[in-house]
């Protein structure tokens, strides 16, 4: 038995014109899907190609910078660093460091001060078995210098180096993988040395927490690290890394 439905004329124009408009978007669609699968493919294939030589797009730029106020002290310093993503799930680099700190009643002396200034540089390398945490390890030679000012007596000064060895890890924000937007860090180091000489302990030799907060900017964002959307704007590209 076959129905047949009374529909007013411009209902059936309604019905037509929608089978009409799905069936051009299928056929647009269909015809798409091709080319954006072998934009895809270029894309690998590019990356593929990058991974086997050096790429400028792994450098990357960044550091941290401390100030502090707090029980007679006064602390400033920065630690400039420079990398390069050696994989898709390791980073290393070179850091400098530079450090002044001014202590007033010294030991709880009244008004007796002592300057320290700390300067020096090292290697580092940050591990990331997911995206936004990572494991850290980095060697330092720092140069000390010692400024012991009394209330009364003589000013002394005091010039000595020392090798430290810090381990951590760390959270980061927004990591999106090399040549990626900028993102920032916290990270929490020991110095694991054993080195009575190190800035990074107390005055009975032992390590105590060194906590350092900064970001990371990769030096080139080249067109190849951004996906173009269909209105024509771009997003930043996320790289298979993990």
């Amino acid at each position: 038995m076959i129905l047949k439905l009374n529909l007013p004329m411009n209902m059936k124009k309604i019905i037509l014109t929608l089978c009409l408009f799905i069936i051009t978007s299928s056929i647009l669609y269909a015809q798409r899907m091709p080319q954006r699968r072998q934009d895809r493919d270029e894309e690998k294939k590019e990356e593929k190609e990058k991974e086997k030589g050096f790429n400028k797009e792994r450098l990357f730029t960044g550091g941290s910078v401390s100030l502090a106020f707090y029980n007679s002290t006064f602390l400033v310093g920065g630690s400039p660093v420079i990398g390069y993503s050696i994989a898709n799930w390791i980073d290393a680099g070179l850091v400098l460091n530079y450090n002044y700190t001014s202590y007033r009643d010294y030991n709880y002396i009244y008004n007796d001060k002592l300057r320290q200034t700390v300067y020096g540089g090292g290697a580092f390398t940050k591990i990331y078995p997911v995206r936004f945490l990572f494991v850290q390890a980095q060697a330092e030679h720092n140069f000390i210098t010692q400024k012991f000012i009394p209330d009364i007596g003589n000013t002394q000064t005091y010039k000595y180096d020392a090798n430290s060895f810090l381990v951590g890890g760390g959270y980061t924000t927004g990591r999106e993988g090399y040549g990626g937007a900028p993102f920032f860090y916290l990270a929490v180091l020991f110095d694991v040395s054993g080195n009575d000489n190190s800035p990074y302990t107390d005055g009975y030799g032992r390590a105590i927490p060194i906590i350092r907060g900064g970001i990371q900017v990769p030096l080139f964002q080249g067109k190849n690290n951004f996906n173009n959307r269909d209105d024509g704007s771009r997003r930043p590209r996320y790289h298979e890394r993990y």
